[in-house]
């Protein structure tokens, strides 16, 4: 029996696989396309994504093919300079298309020993006590302990659970593609910054090689919007929005979007389970629908290898849904106050002059962009230091730096004092004696997502604590 199917084979599905495979869970993924898309849907890492990425020995190799850029003017697309004192090492955002972000995790996926199966679809599924049987549209079926729908925003795996996805649907539309432009650099840049003094929903992004990624109004709504415009209403969209089609030509690829706002009930039925786009989808408004995904899958990770290993204790994978849901609708309502801000009504361009005044105020400044970049989420631990609950940034040590010591998606105490144990979990959690100026506590345990479970100093206290996150301790001999 296979220990967990993963349904997509998306950066959801793949960060997933990824983080299972590091504790040794048997992982198929199964990707209904046959290759690799080419459709560049997100461009780029938020910071709590480029952290997870540090965490696990990734970031140099997403360094190595992304650009840096400064944290400003994300919010609703309000120009203000990048906020100071953000709580991170990693103070920008990293510009690397969906498609490279996908190859990156499927090569470290190989490197692990995931096992991915291309063009093919899953068409049913039924769970008893012992695990999941999976349906194929081949007629095959799959056995697995559990599975996870990582299937996108039409999940299969959803639907066949019968999960509400409760929501508002789409109200307006937005064309996408990449393609090359027939004017002079300079031409396309003033009738841009002209357009978008209004139309927030259109611009040309510079990818290289003489390609744009090029966002433009639809006319109107259509019923399936997997079906791809052409190019011809493209130009004409164009046309219609900026008064010329700049000469586009040579397209790569062409997609259509919606605003459509939806939240699954539940991220959990049995040992079935929802993550990124199955479990949530929204308007790409400030960039984040991919970085939540990954997210998703790196709270998740460490609790369903904690479930098929069978020292999970009671409530921790229920505990991914009552972490994530409340993450996933605090992004589709401020995605939601985006998509007003960036409005053309009237009402809604007052509103946006309000909200530029008010983010002048280094904190509201501060604030709006913590939520795109995810580093402000605490979770609730109950009552406790000001560190309970929340993702440890990277520290430097004496002897190196703290996220250098994640790569293997185990527990960490850290401890400054030299006197703590974590004997009869050790198989679960690691104990590092070292010390940091950065970190005014004696010692930290952190869970394997990097969020702070204890503080303190007192053994006894220790001992309390670490069964709810890491289950019970191993006999002694």
């Amino acid at each position: 029996m296979i220990d967990v199917i993963v349904a997509g084979g998306g950066p959801t599905g793949l960060m997933l696989a990824c983080e299972l495979r590091l504790h040794g869970v048997r992982v198929v993924v199964l990707e209904r396309e046959p290759e690799p898309t080419k459709v560049v849907r997100s461009l780029g890492l938020h910071v709590r994504s480029i952290e997870v990425m540090d965490q696990r020995g990734l970031l140099d190799r997403f360094l190595a093919l992304g650009k840096k850029h400064p944290l400003d003017g994300f919010f609703a697309a309000i120009v203000r300079p990048a906020p100071e004192r953000l709580d991170t090492t990693h103070p920008y955002v990293l510009g690397i298309p969906q498609t490279i972000t996908e190859r990156l995790l499927a090569e470290r996926a190989a490197e692990l020993g995931v096992e991915v199966r291309r063009g093919y679809t899953l068409v049913g599924l039924t769970q008893d006590d012992d695990g999941v049987t999976a349906e194929l549209t081949d007629g095959t079926e799959l056995r697995a302990r559990y599975l996870v729908g990582c299937d996108g925003g039409r999940s299969t795996v959803r639907k066949l659970l019968g999960v509400d996805f409760p929501g508002e649907p789409s109200t307006l539309e937005t064309l996408l593609g990449e393609m090359e432009v027939g004017v002079p650099p300079e031409t396309l840049t003033e009738v841009m910054a002209e357009v978008r003094k209004t139309q927030k929903l259109f611009g040309f992004m510079p990818l290289g090689e003489g390609r744009y990624r090029v966002l433009v109004p639809a006319a109107g709504l259509v019923e399936d919007r997997s079906v791809p415009p052409t190019f011809d209403e493209f130009k004409q969209q164009l046309r219609a929005t900026a008064g010329t089609d700049f000469g586009v030509h040579s397209a790569r690829w062409l997609s259509r979007f919606g605003n459509a706002t939806r939240l699954a009930e539940r991220y959990r039925v049995g040992r079935v389970l929802l993550a990124g786009d199955a479990a949530h989808i929204h308007p790409p408004a400030g960039g984040q629908g991919l970085n939540l995904g990954v997210q998703d899958a790196f709270n998740l990770g460490w609790k369903l290898a904690a479930a098929v290993g069978g020292w999970a204790p009671e409530g921790l994978l229920d505990s991914y849904h009552t972490e994530r849901h409340p993450v996933a609708a605090d992004v589709l309502e401020n995605t939601r106050a985006q998509m007003e801000l960036m409005s053309t009504a009237p009402g809604a361009q007052a509103v946006r002059r309000l909200v530029t005044e008010l983010t002048r105020f280094e904190e509201v400044n501060k604030y709006l962009v913590e939520k795109l970049i995810a580093i402000g989420i605490r979770y609730d631990f109950g009552e406790g230091h000001e560190l309970l609950g929340r993702r440890m940034r990277d520290i430097g040590l004496k002897r190196g730096r703290l996220y250098e010591l994640m790569h293997g998606g185990r527990g960490l105490l850290l401890d400054q004092t030299g006197q703590l144990s974590v004997a009869g979990w050790a198989d679960r959690v690691d104990r590092v004696v070292d010390v940091s100026e950065e970190l005014d506590a004696p010692a930290v345990l952190l869970r394997p997502d990097g969020h702070v479970a204890w503080v303190g100093e007192d053994q006894r206290e220790l001992v309390e604590h670490l069964p709810r996150w890491f289950g019970c301790a191993e006999p002694r001999e």
